[in-house]
């Protein structure tokens, strides 16, 4: 998939890893629909549906690294794409989105919509 300029990608087993290893040292964010997110997300994550992404920029610090989530990777592509445009430099897209991380066995629960 190719976005422009390259992004970051990271794959389920990559990101299973990280949940072990860097455990609250990145955060995940759910670019899926409030209903897409409500059928189950990865434990942790933070809904944030693509349109809002620059809405709500200030949410993000440029120097935190973030893994973006969607169904198939290619809307998480498109925020990172666009987080890159501003200034972002630890922006990884998680590679076939819920897809992968379902089909690895990952564990998919509920997290709050919210805003």
């Amino acid at each position: 998939m190719f976005f422009g300029r390259r992004i970051k990608e990271i794959d389920a087993a990559e990101l299973k890893q990280w949940l072990v290893d860097k455990s609250g040292r990145f955060r995940i964010i759910d670019v899926r629909t409030p209903q897409e997110i409500a059928a189950g997300s990865i434990p942790g994550a933070v809904a944030m549906p693509l349109a809002s992404v620059p809405l709500r920029l200030a949410e993000l610090k440029p120097g935190e690294t973030l893994v973006f989530i969607c169904r198939s990777g290619q809307r998480s592509g498109q925020a990172c794409q666009f987080l890159q445009q501003q200034g972002f430099d630890e922006v990884y897209n998680l590679r076939g989105g819920m897809i992968a991380w379902a089909g690895s066995g990952g564990e998919v629960g509920t997290i709050p919509i919210g805003a």
